[in-house]
């Protein structure tokens, strides 16, 4: 089966520039809305399809400019020993690998290609050619046989379901073995069964009618033979390849199956149509599906083998689907302004990791990657509370917020800069009572990531406790106590004490004379909440509350609390 080794887009609706070199199992093309990810597989299906016409209109054209003629370049490998017959094609013999790409000269070290091209002019007529630097300015250009275009002619799930469950031509039921049925005497008979049955059933139901148009033909002198009847046009009544169709064992035609349930069908028999078929195509692969079928479609499709057996490009906006694949089985689309680029999600640690456990990352705009489970809570908390109070929210604008799992800072920035390679906006969102490297933090910033941090030597509780009035901190600890319970808060300020006991009631009594929180109690307080394994919000449930219920609406009366809100909501989105 042929793949596709390379991918040239040229004008093409919102694309101008694309060069990519896909993989040659599935192909998950992400990112955020309007990237192109639906034109690169309208690219790949328009320049493969064995179709003579296909309609284009100036709005096909980067942006309306019909003076640049749109130029779509698909090179595949793989081919089988006709496609590579010199006699027949050696002109147009190309050249393949992943390091130079495509060079018009073959040679023993690379892998032996051909391009296929199709061209719009001003003019809005398609033409297809086999194409190859030396053979460019050839006139009549010159194109695969109907045949060979029909074999590599990709498929599209969820596209033309009902034509893909009959036996019409190019149908995937046509690649699954040579068979054919005798469509010959077998279905005249049926035709002319069909228009006598017919005239039988119509007799009755039009029988006024009918006695209208004879005695009409009779006063008029118009020979009819006798009394007219109701029969099929023999010339609208026509059975073709397509007449042909799938059932079920109850004689329900299986076109009126769910969308999801289609698209699962196809998939099997393109899977096991492979040897013979070409290319899979699907927009929005979860369309119909619950989340368990889509798994099952995605293996269906490969997603799990190796070898794959098929070359799918698909596009999603489901994280069900980014968590079932690997990183480099997806393709961050960007738009880097003149032209597009591909970015293979890989399959670092860091990278492979965020796949499984926050997908939805690389599905935003902006990625907020957090040192711990407190920063998300935190995040997420004020998110609601803006939401509802000031109309404000950064889910809301594309942002997606991904746990480091703590440890520290170096952490965090790793896998931000990972995410950030790929073109996010990314934010690293870190404490800093145990400052980062700072040639960590400037490698970071080099790449265009923003950083957000406490000021030195303070944590996220730290903060809290020092910086926000007295009310919100009694409100915090009350919460404390009755979510955490009396005794783990009591154990937790003895051990940021240095093992000294202390009590929360002790705090309060203080609290109580003074009518204030001294320094060194506040300090206390925010040690003994961020204690590693005990804190009390050491969760994102737990800081949401947090936020929601006590910081969000007095988030203004602490000014560090607040710069760094402030410059967390003003990242790019």
């Amino acid at each position: 089966m042929a793949r596709i080794r390379y991918v040239q887009i040229r004008n093409f609706r919102s694309i101008k520039s694309l060069d990519w070199t896909p993989g040659p199992g599935i192909n998950c093309l992400i990112g955020p809305g309007d990237a192109g990810k639906s034109t690169v597989l309208d690219a790949i299906e328009a320049c493969l399809s064995p179709r003579r016409v296909i309609t284009f209109a100036d709005t096909d054209f980067y942006g309306l400019d019909i003076t640049q003629p749109i130029e779509i370049t698909v090179t595949l490998g793989e081919l089988s020993d006709e496609l590579k017959d010199i006699d027949l094609y050696g002109d147009y013999l190309r050249g393949f690998d992943e390091v130079v790409d495509v060079v018009d000269e073959p040679h023993s070290s690379l892998e032996t290609v051909l391009s296929l091209q199709l061209k719009v002019d001003a003019d809005l007529d398609p033409t297809w050619r086999l194409y190859s630097d030396r053979t460019a300015a050839m006139d009549p250009v010159r194109n695969l046989p109907w045949k060979a275009r029909l074999e590599l002619s990709p498929i599209r799930l969820g596209g033309h379901p009902n034509s893909n469950l009959s036996w019409a031509r190019g149908s995937v039921l046509n690649k699954l073995s040579e068979e054919r049925a005798d469509m010959g005497a077998e279905l005249v008979k049926a035709a002319r069964d069909a228009r006598s049955s017919f005239g039988e059933a119509a007799a009755a139901q039009l029988k006024s009618t009918l006695q209208a148009v004879t005695a009409t033909a009779q006063y008029l002198g118009i020979p009819i033979g006798g009394e007219a009847k109701a029969l099929l046009d023999v010339h609208s009544v026509s059975f073709a390849e397509g007449a042909i169709s799938l059932h079920t064992a109850a004689g329900i035609p299986l076109r009126s199956l769910g969308t999801g349930s289609n698209r699962l069908l196809l998939a099997g028999l393109h899977r096991t149509a492979a040897a013979r078929a070409s290319v899979v195509l699907t927009d929005e692969v979860e369309y119909g599906l619950e989340p368990h079928r889509l798994t099952r479609l995605l293996h269906s499709l490969g997603s799990k083998e190796a070898p794959p057996p098929l070359q799918v490009f698909m596009t999603t906006h489901s994280p069900v689907v980014v968590r079932e694949l690997s990183g480099i089985q997806l393709h961050v689309l960007r738009n880097l302004g003149t032209r597009h680029r591909a970015f293979e999600v890989g399959d670092t640690d860091d990278i492979q990791s965020t796949v499984r456990c926050d997908p939805e990352a690389f599905l935003a705009h902006t990625v907020y990657v957090c040192e711990g489970a407190s920063e998300i809570g935190l995040l997420r908390g004020l998110d609601l509370y803006f939401t509802s109070n000031h109309g404000t929210s950064l889910l809301a604008r594309g942002a997606a917020f991904v746990n480091a799992a703590g440890g520290s800072p170096e952490l965090c920035l790793k896998r931000a800069a990972a995410i950030r390679k790929l073109g996010y906006t990314t934010v690293a969102f870190i404490d800093n009572d145990k400052p980062a490297a700072p040639a960590d933090l400037e490698a970071f910033k080099q790449l265009g990531g923003i950083v957000a941090t406490w000021p030195p030597g303070l944590a996220l509780e730290d903060v809290l406790f020092r910086t926000f009035p007295a009310q919100t901190i009694s409100e915090m600890i009350d919460w404390a106590v009755e979510e955490i319970g009396l005794e783990r808060v009591n154990q937790t300020l003895t051990k940021a004490a240095g093992g000294k006991p202390t009590t929360i009631d002790e705090i309060r009594e203080g609290f109580r004379i003074l009518g204030e929180y001294s320094p060194d109690a506040r300090a206390l307080l925010g040690a003994a909440a961020r204690t590693r394994k005990q804190g009390w919000f050491k969760s994102i449930s737990k800081m949401e509350a947090i936020a929601r219920q006590f910081l969000g609406p007095r988030w203004d009366t602490s000014p560090v609390f607040k710069a760094l809100i402030d410059h967390l909501w003003q990242a790019p989105g």
